[in-house]
């Protein structure tokens, strides 16, 4: 099975991915931790040159490419191999970010990137993506919180409100054309009542899988 986190800055998608893999490895199964960008050793030098701060003349363009050139890497080094082992692959972040942060964040054009992500990724689409909803404004908040306390402040985070907000939107729009697929959880509760609905959800679509296309 092939589940995606995904949501806005700040939600504390890595909080509950790293929750989630520790609770389903408990209870006797095999899982694969992963993120985007990055997940294998050329993906996490362009996530190095995708974040830096230094980069901030960076094209729209130019990032979609180095995403998408990462997670080329990632599907056929890891991910597609894993699900062929039965394993359950977990990914901080696919291709759904592509569309929310490049198409309705920057605004280039949704069908381009979607011929992108389908080169990219061969078709692979997870088999349940859990959307963690968070306001811009609120995830921001946590995200200079964070990065006054010492966590990593990158040149995604640096992006104006405004383009933030429309990252948000963009989420809600993706959802709604696709809703059997994604599970929307409220990222301003308590921590473990988080985990507690995402476990619920995802246990229950083990127990009765519907795979998508591999």
């Amino acid at each position: 099975m092939f589940i995606t986190f995904e949501g806005p800055e700040g939600s504390g998608k890595t909080t509950q991915v790293t929750l989630l893999v520790r609770d389903l490895q408990d209870r006797g199964y095999t899982v694969f931790h992963t993120r985007e960008p990055g997940g294998t050793s050329i993906g996490d030098q362009i996530r190095d040159v995708l974040h830096d701060l230094k980069n901030e003349q960076m094209h729209p363009h130019t990032e979609i490419l180095l995403y998408a050139a990462s997670r080329a890497q990632l599907v056929h080094q890891e991910i597609r191999p894993r699900l062929a082992a039965n394993e359950i692959v977990i990914c901080d972040r696919y291709a759904d970010s592509t569309l929310a942060y490049q198409g309705y964040g920057h605004g280039l054009d949704l069908g381009v990137l979607r011929q992108i992500l389908g080169f990219a990724t061969g078709g692979l689409q997870p088999d349940l993506t859990l959307y963690l909803d968070i306001t811009a404004e609120d995830g921001l908040r946590r995200r200079h919180a964070a990065a006054d306390a010492g966590a990593e402040w990158n040149r995604m985070d640096a992006l104006s409100l405004d383009f933030h907000r429309r990252v948000r939107e963009g989420y809600l729009r993706l959802i709604a054309e696709a809703p059997s697929r994604w599970v929307t959880i409220d990222a301003t509760g308590e921590r473990d009542t988080i985990h507690a609905e995402i476990r619920t959800a995802v246990l229950a679509r083990l127990t009765t899988p519907d795979t998508l296309s591999r």
